[in-house]
């Protein structure tokens, strides 16, 4: 039986593992067999770490969570059994953001809790009040990103006849590859 070399597909093959272990401290970038122990390594640290990584967000939610409501008088614990009791559902995610954006609205949430302690609960028109309150500063981008679009399309002074010619193609004008630039520009308003 003939000889068979893999010489280019261990080359490859070793060339990916090398490319994927690059920035490693010493030579677990530069040799195959360190790099090569040190990505199986790195791919079980990952898989760990992705399930800590839920865990860890949801410890900073509730520290800042906590801190919110003690500046509220009131604790962490007391606060979400208070929500709980009140039939609020908010997750922990959105109530730090609440906490760090806006402290007036949370306040009114602690507020709403301490009276779901006191065995209060909330109407059905209060909760659609708390679910639908956005902020009004991303309007006023939208606005203006519309604006500014409208001065681009109305502007076809500036374009050249290149794009001013590709425009009429896809509005499907007929003739539009002999006109002048004048031309174009009175047919695509």
């Amino acid at each position: 039986m003939t000889r068979v070399k893999g010489g280019p597909v261990a080359k490859n093959r070793r060339r990916k593992i090398l490319k994927q272990a690059k920035g490693y401290f010493g030579s677990k970038h530069r040799l195959f067999k360190t790099a090569q122990e040190q990505l199986f390594h790195s791919g079980e640290y990952a898989y760990r770490d992705r399930k800590q990584n839920k865990r860890n967000f949801r410890k900073l939610w509730i520290t800042r969570i906590n801190a919110a409501c003690r500046k509220n008088d009131l604790s962490y614990s007391r606060f979400i059994n208070g929500l709980n009791k009140a039939g609020i559902e908010i997750n922990r995610k959105m109530l730090s953001e609440i906490a760090i954006d806006n402290p007036k609205y949370f306040s009114e949430l602690v507020k709403l809790a301490k009276a779901g302690l006191e065995g209060k609960t909330v109407k059905p028109e209060e909760k659609k009040e708390i679910k639908t309150e956005k902020p009004t500063v991303k309007k006023e981008v939208k606005t203006e990103k519309t604006a500014v679009k409208k001065e681009v399309k109305t502007d076809l002074s500036k374009l050249t006849v290149v794009k001013l010619r590709d425009m009429a193609k896809t509005k499907k004008i007929t003739g539009y590859s002999t006109m002048k630039k004048a031309d174009l520009i009175s047919a695509l308003q």
